[in-house]
């Protein structure tokens, strides 16, 4: 199962230092979140924050999360700045199949992502078209909350469908994730576990990180 450490439970004054943290931990990408103070209550990294990470770290996979109120208006930003996958929520947007495609064209990966309230129906008819599913298994824009049990249904449910179309998917969790969370989620077909202040916040991250992996 691959991990993707967001970089939202970093210390963001020491970012470079972090994210070489990470590296030299074996890991092979970063989750990066954006967000505005309007889709959610907060405000996350930018454009520019990915664009120095590929500069400095052209070997690390930028996954970019955009947590925003209509994200077609910044999904070339981040195409330009070099993201190598772009998600972004269903529930932005009213032209999630315009969006999926602006970001294809570019050769870039993508996501479309479900709130624990969206059931996984909502973006049945995207699912033969998108790179990766992020089920949020916390409410969006907050990193440090607790794990949402009840979200593991959908994780079983879209690995059902993955299995029974033969499609190629990920299927990805963001949010609580820490050893034990992390099993729940596995078993239920989850492929991709994104994990920010469980990593970062120990003084060892290998020895974190190898509890996961």
């Amino acid at each position: 199962m691959k991990i993707m450490p967001s970089i939202l439970g970093a210390n963001s004054l020491e970012l470079a230092k972090e994210v070489t943290r990470a590296k030299e931990a074996g890991i092979s990408g970063l989750h990066i979140d954006v967000m505005d103070g309007h889709f959610v209550p907060n405000l996350g990294f930018t454009a520019q924050n990915v664009k120095d990470i590929k500069q400095n770290f052209p070997e690390m996979e930028a996954e970019v999360h955009l947590m925003v109120a209509n994200p077609e208006q910044m999904i070339g930003d981040f195409i330009d700045a070099g993201a190598d996958t772009i998600e972004f929520h269903i529930e932005s947007t009213t032209n999630a199949y315009h969006l999926i495609q602006q970001i294809k064209k570019s050769s870039v990966k993508a996501g479309i992502v479900i709130s624990p309230s969206t059931p996984v129906s909502v973006i049945m008819p995207l699912l033969e078209l998108v790179d990766q599913v992020l089920v949020m298994t916390v409410n969006p824009g907050f990193g440090g909350q607790s794990f949402i049990k009840e979200m593991i249904p959908k994780v079983a449910e879209l690995a059902g469908i993955k299995n029974s179309q033969n499609a190629s998917f990920e299927i990805e969790v963001d949010g609580g994730i820490n050893d034990n969370t992390f099993t729940f989620a596995k078993e239920a077909g989850a492929t991709v576990a994104v994990a920010g202040s469980y990593l970062f916040n120990g003084n060892n991250f290998h020895e974190r990180l190898s509890r996961l992996i």
